[in-house]
């Protein structure tokens, strides 16, 4: 069995059409509060943990769980007290 790696993750997120793929890193406590991207966004929690807010929902993300958003979507991002680092796949960016 092959290990899960960031080139594995990075293969089939362009696999399925995602252009860009980089690991992101945030610091403990980081909140970004509501903003939008120009692109979509495919990502894989690695390190830590944070909780996504879009609309009146809030999921609280651990590693290994995934999360999405299409371009254009309003949302919320809050970090843990370890800070958090999650591989990411964009497109249209």
């Amino acid at each position: 069995m092959t290990a899960f790696t960031f080139d594995t993750y990075a293969a089939a997120a362009r696999a399925r059409g995602y252009e860009q793929v980089l690991e992101r890193e945030w610091a403990p406590g980081t909140v970004l509060d509501e903003h939008t991207h120009p692109f979509a966004a495919a990502a894989l929690v690695v390190r830590g943990e944070m909780w996504l807010t879009v609309g009146d929902q809030t999921r609280h993300l651990r590693p290994g769980q995934t999360f999405e958003l299409d371009a254009g979507i309003p949302h919320a991002e809050r970090y843990g007290d370890e800070g958090a680092a999650y591989w990411v796949a964009r497109r249209g960016a």
